[in-house]
């Protein structure tokens, strides 16, 4: 976290990695760990039906401890070296149609306060291309309107900041939600800085992100499995067939 500004998520990721690690190893010398023993860990892991993408990165949790340990002088020898990864399906998500995106936005009733944030949720969503984990952490003052209203600025992977057109629809959406509904909600439990609170006051979280955008589906008729990556790898997809240049969208996209 610290020298490599990786997000809490990630860090959480990798703790959890080395958990297991651990776990498997008990009270082994850790001098003793060969490479047989890592890819025989890599190997249960599969068969407890972890992704590829989830053993990926065990393995890379786990090459980086050992090459820490070798760094620091715990060990002599990394046994990491010679261990392949999996290899990884080269898939991209499928993205929305724009009648689909309008589909999910229009069956989002907007007379509660809790259908007024999913509106200005997902029209956020679709309008910057941010990831998940950039809107949960939004706080109020990222959006209020300023001098410059039609751009919003997220903090991304490694700290690093952007800025991103937000458009008139989110920027209405936005309005709408901290003027009508935020007040609302933020009286339940007052206090918190998030721009997204809950039906009890609370900050959102990513879980609660991915059941809001599946309701959406539901009642939009959207049979499509939607996640809040889908929604940024179709704000992608609809920027470079309008005409956008490519390296405008990866910019934009914080790649």
């Amino acid at each position: 976290a610290m020298e490599k500004g990786r997000s809490a998520n990630t860090v959480s990721a990798y703790r959890r990695d080395l958990e297991r690690w651990a776990d498997r190893l008990g009270n082994r010398a850790i001098g003793s760990v060969s490479s047989a023993d890592i890819t025989d860990h890599l190997a249960k892991l599969r068969a407890e039906g972890l992704a590829s993408t989830s053993i990926t990165r065990a393995l890379s949790s786990i090459r980086s401890f050992h090459r820490f340990l070798v760094a620091e002088g715990i060990a002599e020898v990394d046994p990491t070296g010679s261990v392949l990864a999996p290899s990884r399906p080269q898939r991209l998500p499928k993205a929305l149609t724009i009648e689909q995106v309008t589909a999910l936005l229009e069956s989002t009733p907007t007379d509660t306060p809790v259908g007024l944030r999913d509106r200005a949720l997902l029209e956020l969503l679709y309008a910057t291309g941010g990831r998940v984990s950039e809107v949960v952490t939004l706080a109020v003052d990222d959006v209020r309107p300023n001098e410059v209203s039609d751009v919003i600025t997220l903090t991304g992977k490694g700290n690093k900041q952007r800025i991103v057109p937000l458009g008139s629809y989110a920027r209405a959406a936005l309005d709408a939600y901290l003027v009508r509904s935020r007040p609302v909600l933020a009286s339940r439990a007052g206090g918190h800085a998030e721009l997204f609170l809950g039906a009890r006051g609370k900050p959102l979280s990513r879980q609660m992100i991915f059941l809001i955008i599946r309701s959406a589906a539901e009642r939009a008729g959207v049979t499509a499995h939607i996640s809040p990556h889908t929604f940024r790898h179709s704000c992608a997809t609809h920027l470079l067939r309008g005409g956008a240049d490519i390296r405008v969208v990866q910019e934009l996209l914080g790649h």
